[in-house]
């Protein structure tokens, strides 16, 4: 999201100040607007930064597995041994999708994860920080084209070792939640 707010502003003035500029704060219709990305990483590599144009459906969901993961995954894993995690959001669902995946199973094994499972997808970490980054970012992209840009920018400077780490953690991930009997697990 373009600007982040609670929606809330508390402002302290004397009746007479009213109207004076200094006490008058403005206000950000709809937060400013949004820009929804997708994006992946293995151990090895940080994968590409996709924009995507409105709400993620099966469609461009297909087109991103088709023009992105594919060749990210012949490339990192040409031994046809990768591992392809996703989310639990209802495109990655989709028949069409489902028969893409079942069409290059010997290429690369999707990660089964239970519907409703706890999130224990480490692209998530992945995006708070890529969020701390813009945030702390001087000065504040003011339009969705430079945060597009902004995106962008501290996506192709997160550290190997941020991606790494995050690919390390999964087996404690994994574990935690088996523990936790598909709970809460604490990551």
């Amino acid at each position: 999201m373009l600007h982040r707010t609670d929606g809330r502003w508390r402002i302290r003035r004397e009746t007479s100040e009213r109207n004076q500029p200094a006490t008058i704060a403005g206000t950000v219709q709809a937060r400013g607007g949004s820009i929804m990305v997708w994006g992946m990483f293995s151990w090895l590599y940080l994968g590409s930064l996709i924009i995507v144009e409105g709400t993620i459906d099966q469609y461009k969901y297909a087109s991103v597995l088709a023009d992105h993961v594919h060749p990210y995954m012949r490339i990192v894993f040409p031994q046809d041994d990768g591992i392809f995690q996703q989310d639990n959001a209802r495109s990655p669902a989709a028949a069409s999708v489902r028969a893409w995946f079942e069409e290059h199973q010997d290429e690369f094994t999707v990660l089964p994860l239970p519907a409703n499972s706890p999130d224990l997808n480490p692209i998530e970490h992945l995006w708070y920080h890529l969020d701390r980054v813009v945030r702390a970012m001087d000065p504040q992209p003011r339009n969705l084209a430079q945060l597009a840009t902004a995106l962008e920018s501290a996506w192709l400077n997160i550290p190997e070792n941020t991606f790494r780490d995050l690919s390390d953690s999964l087996p404690a991930r994994l574990a935690a939640v088996h523990s936790a009997k598909g709970g809460y697990s604490g990551f």
